[in-house]
């Protein structure tokens, strides 16, 4: 038997080569862009303060500029710090609550910039946790009882805090620039009994005054109570919202409550814009 000779093709050898280099980076491209989908999808479904976030402001409020230099702010005052938002005229959007061992101020801040707030407020706190001390408790009590511990309740649990986190959007200047409550009282005297007996307080309670608006140029402060403006009673948030719109670019009369002392002021109302 006489071996056969075989002939290569140079020319259809390359382009073989080419062909399969070019599926090659094709695959990996792709390959590479699914990998890079799946890590945000990851990332997306770790976030726990986009995953426990709860919407506040049912007018979708978002920051007025369309592309916020969104801040992030650590703290322990979350009532202080509430008062203090509103006085310098921002409004909250929504929170984040929970529970974790650990959570990243960057992924709230990240957050942030997706629902367009202008500056992220977090606090964190400990929450709980099965620490030494408690363990040594438990096997003294064991000791003088003679239980015996099961292995899982010597088992150390990681420590977890309390994440909260407020957003926050900055509002146009006011026409009058007050927050306020209605107030309500129980005036239920029987603590056996369970059916409640609210009473609505007249007037609307001013839980905060915006920094230089036309209500903090009048002396109406925090913790007044505002009863009318002009000719309109004060008995509903909605009557306070008819009545700025009334008298708006006017001056005109607020009759109010301070520390159970009537008064009244004028207040030069801003144009409405």
């Amino acid at each position: 038997m006489h071996p056969r000779s075989v002939q290569i093709n140079p020319k259809a050898t390359a382009v073989s080569i080419r062909d399969i280099s070019k599926l090659v980076l094709l695959a990996m491209t792709a390959l590479s862009l699914l990998f890079f989908m799946l890590i945000q999808q990851v990332q997306a479904a770790e976030n726990p303060f986009e995953k426990n976030y709860k919407e506040q402001n049912t007018n979708k409020l978002k920051s007025m500029n369309p592309n916020p230099d969104t801040q992030i702010l650590l703290s322990n005052h979350k009532d202080e710090d509430n008062i203090k938002m509103l006085e310098e005229g921002y409004d909250m959007i929504g929170s984040s609550g929970f529970s974790a061992e650990e959570a990243s101020p960057d992924l709230a801040l990240q957050h942030g910039k997706a629902i367009k707030a202008d500056k992220v407020l977090i606090y964190k706190k400990y929450d709980s946790a099965k620490v030494t001390g408690s363990k040594l408790e438990l096997v003294r009590e064991a000791a003088k009882t003679g239980r015996e511990l099961d292995a899982e309740e010597l088992i150390e649990e990681p420590t977890k805090y309390a994440f909260y986190a407020s957003y926050w959007a900055k509002l146009p200047a006011p026409t009058f620039g007050v927050h306020v409550i209605k107030l309500k009282l129980n005036t239920n005297t029987n603590p056996a009994d369970d059916v409640k007996t609210i009473e609505e307080l007249p007037g609307l309670k001013i839980v905060a005054v915006i920094n230089d608006s036309a209500a903090a140029k009048a002396s109406i402060v925090r913790g007044d109570t505002l009863l009318k403006m002009g000719d309109v009673t004060l008995n509903k948030v909605e009557d306070l919202f008819a009545a700025v719109k009334k008298y708006s670019g006017q001056s005109v009369t607020v009759e109010l409550e301070r520390k159970g002392v009537a008064e009244k002021v004028t207040v030069a109302l801003s144009a409405r814009k």
